[in-house]
């Protein structure tokens, strides 16, 4: 049984092994935000130690970004897309085998850099550079040892693994679609997955360049970051933001997708605007490539490159604000059906909707100069990227798990998660706006008592409470529904996408014949050929 995982070429199968691998580094990443926040608790603690923060801080960021949101997302595509467009696998099933299999190598190549030296709580060898790991304190001279070496080729390393999976989809979506599902009949989910894949073929690679660029500045002496020897300081971050910004946007169009599959399924509606979604997805992975220096401001770009950098940033609010008038729409009139997934789904449009707002104001120049690297920019992004993006991930897991396992998950458990998880995100996240507001840098380890930031920081850490009992909730409902959750069905929630067509869970082969789709609604169509209405009744 083990080995036919170890083996497996089905899509279905290693959907399901990124989107295991993606939790159990959100555990890992989880613990450590956790003992960030208890060092942080309280004013001049000493709970660790400055070089244990630092490597706390490296992996937490590095984990989430790289190990988590990653991989759930691409699990999602890899399980649905091609039941979703009627396919009965990924267009190169060996080589999406592969990519998974490197992204994992290089997730536990990142984390074998604990065995080295002392461990955790000595010297080691773990990361200690930051997420971003900012040349030239990333070369030689100032990172001594072997920390950012594991950073390096362990991010590159998931790179590779996440480049093939982009290309897969894009030629699973353009070529393997069943007979009649035309670009403009393709399920908006997998419209999202399209314009994300493109976006990570774009934006990986100059990464993966400035990542190959540091290794022959350390080991080589390339001095490609060495101002010294004719390098640029801020090549660096040209580089790595052209993809750490458009990567925000990479993130959070699954979960977009996500939302825009299910909100529709429990208004009882069809998507409010189809065509703007999708044209406002393709502005949304056009514009993101030109709003990376935003992340710069405070470093002497000139002032016609702050006006263009801060003007499209505050123009990808258009086509983002497009989506939430859209979700909106087609909640609007409709008939709610207030079940586990949606309540996940109205978390995220009220916490997306701040996270937004506190965006178009970092995207002023002058504002961005008095709030750069503080703790208001950390509540900004974690707003993005766990308020928005983790809740929109639960809600699909809730929503797509019937699917799956055949089993539903308990709603009474789920609303005790979310209730708890949107209590603790916004305790701890919240309070972050208040302590940056007040001037609490980033990137520390402690602070002294006169500063007036231990309450905000403690009200932050009581708020990562809830979130550990939301999370072990999650988990008990999980393990518990697999084990004797009542029996879903094949399409419990009267859907319309083809992939609940199929038995729960769908078989190897996926489709017996290929479906013939005449509509953006196949499944309805099949059950009330007769009804002309696009309302679900």
């Amino acid at each position: 049984m083990a080995r036919g995982w170890v083996t497996t070429v089905d899509h279905k199968r290693l959907g399901l092994l990124y989107v295991a691998s993606g939790i159990a580094f959100l555990l890992i990443g989880g613990i450590e935000a956790a003992v960030m926040r208890w060092q942080l608790s309280f004013a001049q603690s000493d709970a660790v130690s400055p070089e244990t923060f630092n490597r706390l801080f490296t992996m937490h960021g590095t984990t989430m970004v790289f190990l988590v949101g990653m991989p759930i997302l691409t699990g999602f595509a890899n399980y649905l897309v091609p039941l979703m467009i009627g396919a009965r696998d990924m267009a190169f099933p060996r080589l999406n085998a592969f990519g998974f299999w490197v992204f994992l190598f290089g997730g536990v190549l990142l984390y074998f850099s604990f065995l080295g030296g002392d461990g955790l709580y000595g010297a080691g060898t773990a990361p200690d550079v930051g997420w971003f790991a900012y040349a030239p304190l990333t070369g030689k001279a100032f990172s001594r040892g072997h920390s950012t070496d594991y950073w390096v080729l362990g991010i590159l390393v998931s790179g590779f693994g996440t480049l093939t999976t982009a290309g897969n989809l894009v030629a699973t979506i353009l070529a393997m679609r069943c007979p009649g599902m035309s670009l403009a009949k393709m399920p908006l989910f997998v419209w999202l997955m399209l314009i994300v894949s493109c976006m990570i073929l774009v934006v990986v690679p100059p990464l993966t360049a400035a990542q190959a660029m540091l290794l022959l500045d350390r080991y080589l002496g390339a001095h490609f970051f060495d101002v010294g020897h004719g390098g640029s300081v801020v090549l660096w971050q040209h580089l790595f933001w052209f993809f750490g910004h458009p990567e925000v946007y990479i993130l959070m169009l699954p979960g977009f997708a996500y939302a825009s599959e299910i909100i529709p399924v429990f208004s009882r509606k069809v998507i409010f605007g189809y065509p703007a979604m999708v044209g406002a997805t393709v502005a949304i992975g056009l514009v993101s490539l030109g709003v990376w220096a935003h992340h710069m401001f405070a470093v002497g770009l000139s002032q016609l490159q702050n006006v263009f950098f801060a003007g499209s940033t505050m123009a990808i609010a258009v086509p983002t604000g497009i989506k939430i008038f859209n979700w909106l729409g087609t909640i609007w009139g409709g008939r709610l059906q207030m079940r586990t997934p949606m309540l996940f789904c109205i978390g995220f449009l009220f916490q997306f909707l701040v996270a937004g707002l506190t965006g178009v104001m970092l995207a002023a120049a002058s504002f961005d100069w008095q709030l750069t690297d503080s703790y208001f920019v950390v509540a900004h992004f974690h707003y993005v990227l766990v308020g928005s993006l983790l809740f929109t991930i639960f809600g699909a897991i809730y929503y797509w798990f019937p699917k799956v396992t055949g089993r539903m998950l308990s709603e009474r458990l789920g609303r005790w998660q979310f209730w708890l998880l949107v209590l603790g995100f916004n305790l701890t996240f919240g309070a972050m706006h208040v302590s940056g507001l007040l001037g609490m840098p980033r990137r520390i380890y402690t602070y002294g008592a006169d500063r007036g930031w231990e309450t905000w920081n403690q009200i932050s850490s009581v708020g990562v409470i809830f979130q550990v009992a939301a999370v072990v909730i999650f988990v008990w409902n999980v393990v518990r529904s697999l084990r004797r959750g009542e029996v879903a069905g094949d399409d419990p929630w009267n859907a319309w996408t083809l992939e609940w067509s199929t038995s729960s869970p769908p078989p190897p082969y996926n489709f017996e014949r290929l479906p013939t789709v005449r509509s953006r609604r196949p499944l309805w169509d099949l059950k009330h050929p007769e009804d002309p209405d696009w309302r679900f009744e």
